[in-house]
C-alpha cells in the first residue's frame, strides 16, 4: 500500500536469509492493513457475535483461507516466475470486490431482520469457520497479496524464497486474526455494542462502496490507487 511493501522489502536486498526471513515476516504482518483486507475482515466480524475469541477465529479461519491461496499461486512464482494469466489475475481481483460486496449486502440484511442484536442476547452467528475460511481462499487468489509475492520473486534460492513466501503466508493469517481478535474486543465493550446497532448500517453501506469501486477498479472501470 503507497509503496511501504517495496520499502519493508529492499531493506533484505542482499542480505542473509534471517533478514530475508524478517522482511517477510514483516510485509506479512503489514499486509493486514490493507484497505480491501480490513474491509473484508470489518463486515465478517461485525456480521457476526461480537466477542473478541470468537471474532479472533474467524479472523484467523479468514486469514489461513487466504494464505493457503497466496502460498498455492506465489510457488510458481517464486520459483519459476510463472504469473496467471492477465484475464484470470482480473478475474481473482472482480472476485474480491464482489466478495466484499456480498459480505456488506449480508450485513445490511441482518441489521435489518434483527439479527444483530436480539432482546439484549448475544448475537446469532452469521456463519461458520470453515465459510470464514473458503472466503479467505477466494481473497487470497487476488487482492494485493500479488504484491507481496512478486517483492519476494527475486529470492534467488528456491529453498529460501518457499521459506520465505510460508512466512508471509502464515504471517498474515496471525496478523487478520490479531485485527479481528481486536475489533470483536472492542466491539463487545457495552458502550460500544449499545452503539453497534445505530453504526452497522453505515459500515455497511460504507464496505458496500468500497467493495463496488474494488470490483470496478480490476476491471479498469474506476481508478484504483491501492
Amino acid at each position: 500500500m503507497f509503496g511501504l511493501d517495496e520499502h519493508i522489502a529492499q531493506l533484505g536486498q542482499g542480505q542473509v536469509f534471517a533478514v530475508v526471513a524478517m522482511i517477510a515476516v514483516l510485509l506479512g504482518l503489514r499486509h493486514a492493513t490493507d484497505p480491501d483486507h480490513l474491509t473484508a475482515v470489518a463486515t465478517l466480524v461485525t456480521g457476526d457475535a461480537p466477542e473478541a475469541r470468537r471474532a479472533g477465529r474467524l479472523g484467523f479461519a479468514w486469514g489461513l483461507g487466504h494464505a493457503t491461496s497466496l502460498f498455492a499461486f506465489g510457488v510458481p512464482v517464486v520459483l519459476y516466475r510463472r504469473y496467471l494469466p492477465d484475464a484470470v489475475q482480473t478475474a481473482a481481483e472482480t472476485a474480491v470486490g464482489v466478495v466484499i460486496v456480498v459480505l456488506a449486502a449480508r450485513l445490511l440484511v441482518r441489521w435489518r431482520r434483527g439479527d444483530l442484536h436480539v432482546h439484549g442476547a448475544p448475537m446469532r452467528p452469521a456463519r461458520s469457520a470453515h465459510q470464514a475460511y473458503g472466503i479467505g481462499l477466494v481473497h487470497g487468489a487476488g487482492g494485493s497479496a500479488g504484491v507481496g509475492v512478486l517483492l519476494l520473486a527475486p529470492i534467488p534460492d528456491h529453498a529460501e524464497a518457499i521459506v520465505a513466501l510460508a512466512l508471509f503466508a502464515v504471517f498474515t493469517a496471525l496478523s487478520m486474526a490479531a485485527a479481528s481478535t481486536s475489533l470483536g474486543a472492542v466491539l463487545s465493550r457495552g458502550r460500544v455494542l449499545r452503539s453497534y446497532l445505530a453504526v452497522a448500517p453505515a459500515l455497511a453501506m460504507l464496505s458496500l462502496a468500497f467493495g463496488t469501486w474494488y470490483a470496478l477498479g480490476a476491471l479498469d472501470a474506476a481508478p484504483y490507487v491501492f
